[in-house]
């Protein structure tokens, strides 16, 4: 994301010195580590609730995942931006980074990206070991994304597969390993929602990418965006669905996360205006809701089987 003018309160108190590093890192905008918690929650929540855990403990899960989330979100982005510098000054709502401005140089981003990956490790650590080698291995998909977007017009189908790796470590950190039947259509279907948002989020910046050669699957559909979109949201919802079914959950997660996502995410696609960067950039932030929709859904069936078992 575009790193905004102004930091949030309390950000914005730190010296001037670390605005740049925390731009960098994404911090001015929280909707990119919300949508890499989101599955870890999904995940633990089910996990919670199939191996009947206490709800502190699935609590305290969940919220160690926030924290990860943020400090591997901030991670990626750097990651991301040291790789991409040359093109983000190419592309109008880019070209103000902290990298492609000059405001960071190399040399720095570097340090800051040892200081994150340790911080990281570190802090995976506190997790099982089996956790905390399946959360190792997402390591090389980060590393690869950046440079997808050069060679293919799917650099969202590898950022599906990164994005969601939590869907994995959220159920193995309570369960190891996971319960593959649950996990892999939970994994499916957040890999579903990935193509959706992030191909909303590409079309904002499609005639500059057109210009700077970046390939994405906004420049991919087109004018057929609309139709495979709901496509891939017709495949999301029931890939919800079978891991709801293999979870053997009740009607409230159906009701929330799958009827109330299959609402937000068609009304998206329907009031989406694929030519204007400012409803795209709506449209990307509805899905903050769509996947808090489905953790709403297994928490409150989560909830229904602890209060009624």
């Amino acid at each position: 994301m575009a790193p905004a003018t102004t930091l949030p309160w309390p950000l914005s108190a730190l010296p001037a010195s670390t605005h740049p590093y925390l731009f960098l890192a994404r911090l001015d905008n929280p909707a990119g580590t919300l949508l890499l918690w989101l599955p870890c929650a999904w995940s633990v929540a089910l996990a919670a609730r199939q191996l009947d855990l206490p709800p502190r403990t699935a609590l305290a899960y969940t919220l160690y995942f926030v924290l990860g989330s943020l400090i591997s979100h901030s991670a990626g982005c750097t990651v991301n931006d040291m790789a991409d510098r040359d093109l983000d000054r190419l592309v109008e709502r880019t070209k103000s980074r902290p990298l492609a401005s000059g405001a960071v140089s190399m040399g720095q981003a570097s340090a800051f990206l040892f200081l994150q990956v340790t911080v990281w490790l570190a802090y995976l650590s506190l997790l099982n070991p089996y956790s905390v080698l399946l959360g190792a291995a997402a390591i090389p998909l980060v590393i690869l994304y950046p440079f997808m977007k050069r060679h293919t017009y799917w650099p969202q189908a590898v950022l599906g597969i990164a994005f969601n790796w939590g869907t994995m470590v959220g159920y193995s950190a309570l369960s190891a390993p996971p319960a593959w039947h649950v996990v892999a259509p939970l994994y499916a279907a957040g890999w579903c929602w990935t193509i959706i948002y992030d191909t909303i989020y590409a079309h904002q910046d499609k005639a500059d990418d057109l210009t700077a050669g970046i390939k994405s699957t906004a420049l991919l559909f087109a004018h057929r965006t609309v139709p495979i979109l709901a496509l891939f949201s017709t495949a999301m919802l029931a890939c919800l669905a079978c891991a709801g079914w293999a979870a053997a959950l009740g009607p409230a997660y159906y009701a929330l996360a799958v009827l109330g996502s299959a609402a937000l995410l068609f009304r998206t696609l329907r009031v989406t205006d694929w030519d204007d960067r400012e409803s795209c950039w709506r449209g990307f932030n509805a899905n903050v809701q769509v996947g808090l929709l489905v953790t709403a859904g297994v928490w409150a069936d989560y909830a229904a089987n602890r209060l009624w078992p």
